[in-house]
């Protein structure tokens, strides 16, 4: 399970980000100081998956933290309100991973996430959900003891759905994220992907249909 550090002075913005977190199964902390930011992340490095990394805070702002903890090797995101294409250069050049610009939706912070721990070989593969168990690696489904057979795409919207639990997702949404956003079909391809996986995973009480938006897969 992947552990984030919020690094984030205001304090509404970071119980969302932490409830966000929760969702999809990451465990968080939260730090609301430049500089305690930098002291927690140098006496426990190995403990972060990622820190996510606000510019503006007391003390010390989050470029400053960025140049005193990147020795310690862990992967950091900058979350901020500022938008200057000179301050995201800033901040990837000091060896941030990725540049946020507040407001953000959670699905993008969410997927952000994934692909830094994607690439730093920190994405679990097995997921659960209830008696349903995923491994992404060996592309399998399992449902008990039997195995449930899907199809390539079902199998991409139900992982999706697996890490954003608890998050109203559009048709749009999904069709760019598993599809691509060079996909020409229509919507209805959505729809008949999710009647499928509901069928053969028996998750009609819990993929539930939000009118004229989408899906949610709530939580168990």
């Amino acid at each position: 399970m992947a552990r984030i550090l919020i690094v984030e002075d205001d304090e509404n913005i970071a119980k969302t980000i932490k409830a966000t977190l929760s969702a999809v199964g990451y465990e968080s902390e939260i730090v609301s100081d430049g500089a305690d930011a930098v002291e927690r992340v140098k006496n426990s490095a190995a403990s972060w998956d990622v820190v996510l990394l606000d510019v503006m805070l007391p003390t010390m702002d989050g470029f400053e933290v960025m140049r005193r903890i990147a020795p310690c090797g862990v992967s950091v995101i900058f979350l901020t309100a500022m938008q200057n294409v000179l301050d995201k250069v800033n901040g990837l050049k000091l060896g941030a991973e990725d540049y946020i610009v507040k407001p953000f939706e959670a699905l993008e912070l969410l997927a952000r996430i994934e692909v830094v721990l994607r690439r730093t070989g920190k994405l679990s593969t097995e997921l659960c959900y209830g008696d349903i168990r995923v491994d992404t690696a060996a592309h399998t489904v399992a449902k008990g003891a039997k195995s449930v057979p899907l199809t390539p795409k079902e199998f991409d919207v139900l992982v999706f759905f697996l890490r954003n639990q608890d998050i109203a997702v559009t048709r749009e949404r999904l069709l760019g994220a598993v599809w691509g956003y060079e996909f020409e079909g229509e919507s209805r391809t959505v729809d008949i992907h999710i009647q499928q996986i509901r069928k053969k995973l028996g998750l009609h009480d819990c993929l539930v249909t939000i009118p004229k938006l989408g899906y949610r897969l709530e939580s168990r």
